[in-house]
């Protein structure tokens, strides 16, 4: 039986949730896509197999997983190598890796993974062809590999507090789709059921890796130990995810899909105003709550951090823990509107981070109201949007003033204001923030300052005839085109446009990672520096033979004592 709304809460202001500050205080929630992929997986009774691994001794070779649905098979091909220690490098312009990978769409022949094996390993330097929907590799973290295969050669189960203190046996540095290597470009199976939602073929990847990488550890400890080593303990495979380093790549991404970045806001908000909107909860649904809520708890205890702005937000964060449980223990949320009022209590007592933890796990027991929601997260047509030049100036003007007041009120003449620029580096080919006043990097820049630009159309804009339409200004200012673009955008896509400053010399652009990589479902954010994070993917998930609808949601938490 469906939960019925029976008050309607709009969404949230998009000038509250759209700032760096709160997209940088995230938390996963059941629209996350590791979450959506498991769940469909196992509510469609997908199968898995691994019908080929030919790895030697050494660890070198390759091998087949295959994950079956109600349509068509999917086959992750993996290639493990023998990587020298002084190759091991995370950066895109590495040129080999631990592991190569590429999800194939279909179970492939021997002559296909003949030709992957030819190309697959060199991933730049080397070509797919539309059967491939992904390509990705994969470094280990070599003091806790080695750790392990020697303790279970041995006999032995690995130290916990070591793995437990990684969390991951290997981290990936990369996993391309959409085109990449001459990959299958994503409107090519956007009408799939299985990947209506945003980047379901990545996380497929990722979820079959993380089985290759467990039988992995348990054939190199049975090649070396013989018929004495031991196979991993399930319950400390269970607690290994994959890892994963990001860095400012991902910034750009959010501002150069603005439709993308509305749908998957809107799609979160609408869940909780969906969820707010109620009047009373059941007794199973607050039992629920108050236990996923004590698995938090685990959860953000075991979250640890060495960058001090991290450091700050997790101490704000478990002390938000500490008043909740004391509201909780406290609070009958049995009344009305238990949820609406839950959240307008946070607004006021508890950090950003608190209050955006609240409003993810507030969704948890509302699986029938919210989950249908992560059919309208993507943007299978990112080129459908012209630009409507019939719209007058005078209308234009109307929308700035709407959603960039605050870029139109910044004084964009002061160096603090415009302090960084954004570039590519030819020599890392990665994104870069430099300080534009201390660098030779302004010719270089990319445009990845939207209020800036915005607030320059809006000068140029100033001596032209209200009523003119805004085509005729284009004409003589074509440079204000992705302006203008994104401006009539967010009139339609109020969550496209991150309303603050992108270029100023204290932004962070650690936040716009940990947005993404929340929605994506990561669980611990590590930051090294305020340009690049570690996270743990699929960490506490079943491994795909033991995947079924009772455990495909919540492992995200992991279980608090006493529980099961």
């Amino acid at each position: 039986m469906e939960t019925p709304v029976q008050n309607s809460i709009p969404q949230r202001d998009p000038a509250l949730v759209m700032r760096l500050n709160r997209l940088g205080s995230m938390h996963q929630c059941r629209l996350s896509f590791m979450r959506v992929l498991t769940r469909r997986l196992a509510k469609e009774n997908w199968s898995f197999a691994r019908p080929v691994f030919d790895v030697d001794a050494k660890g070198v070779g390759h091998a087949v997983y295959t994950a079956t649905g109600p349509v068509r098979t999917y086959s992750l091909v993996a290639f493990a190598h023998d990587l020298p220690p002084e190759m091991r490098s995370d950066r895109v312009i590495a040129t080999a890796w631990d592991a190569t990978f590429t999800l194939f769409d279909g179970v492939p022949t021997a002559e296909d993974i003949e030709r992957l094996s030819k190309n697959v390993p060199y991933q730049e330097a080397g070509r797919v062809n539309e059967k491939s929907l992904s390509v990705s590799r994969a470094n280990r973290s070599v003091r806790l590999w080695e750790h392990m295969v020697d303790a279970l050669s041995k006999g032995e189960q690995p130290d916990a507090a070591k793995v437990a203190s990684v969390g991951y046996l290997m981290r990936t540095t990369a996993v391309y789709g959409s085109g990449k290597l001459g990959a299958a470009d994503h409107e090519t199976i956007a009408d799939r059921p299985e990947f209506d939602a945003p980047f379901q073929a990545e996380m497929l990847s990722v979820f079959l890796t993380r089985a290759f990488v467990r039988d992995m550890i348990n054939h190199l400890a049975h090649a070396r130990g013989g018929d004495q080593a031991a196979e991993l303990a399930s319950e400390i495979a269970h607690g290994l995810g994959i890892g994963n380093s990001t860095g400012l790549g991902m910034a750009p991404f959010l501002i150069n899909h603005p439709v993308l970045l509305n749908n998957w806001v809107a799609a979160r908000e609408e869940a909780i105003a969906r969820v707010r909107s109620l009047n009373t909860v059941t007794e199973a649904q607050e039992n629920l709550f108050r236990s996923l809520f004590a698995r938090v708890q685990v959860l953000v205890k075991a979250w640890r951090s060495e960058h001090p702005v991290q450091i700050k937000k997790l101490e704000a964060l478990k002390a938000d823990l500490d008043q909740i449980a004391t509201r909780l223990n406290n609070d009958d949320l049995t009344a009305d509107a238990p949820w609406d009022r839950l959240l307008n209590w946070t607004s006021e007592a508890l950090s950003e981070e608190g209050q955006e933890l609240i409003a993810s796990l507030i969704l948890e027991p509302y699986g029938d109201l919210v989950d249908n929601l992560s059919s309208a997260m993507s943007d299978h047509r990112p080129d459908a949007f012209r630009i409507l030049g019939s719209m007058s100036v005078a209308a234009l003007r109307d929308l700035m003033r709407g959603t960039y007041g605050w870029a139109l009120e910044t004084d964009w003449s002061a160096q603090e204001n415009c302090a960084r620029a954004w570039y590519v580096s030819e020599e890392k080919l990665e994104p870069r923030l430099g300080e534009r006043f201390e660098e030779p990097i302004a010719d270089y820049e990319q445009p990845l300052a939207p209020g800036r630009d915005v607030a320059r159309a809006f000068d140029d804009l100033k001596t032209w005839d209200a009523s003119t339409p805004i085509a005729e200004f284009l004409l003589k200012h074509p440079e204000h085109r992705h302006s203008i673009r994104r401006v009539q955008i967010n009139a339609c896509a109020p969550y496209s446009e991150i309303q603050d400053n992108t270029i100023c010399a204290d932004m962070m652009p650690i936040d716009m990672l940990r947005y993404k990589l929340a929605t994506f479902g990561a669980t611990h954010f590590d930051p090294r520096s305020d340009r690049w994070v570690r996270i743990c993917m699929f960490g506490n998930a079943p491994y795909p033979e033991e995947l079924t609808n009772e455990n495909a949601d919540f492992w995200v938490y992991p279980d608090a004592e006493g529980q099961t």
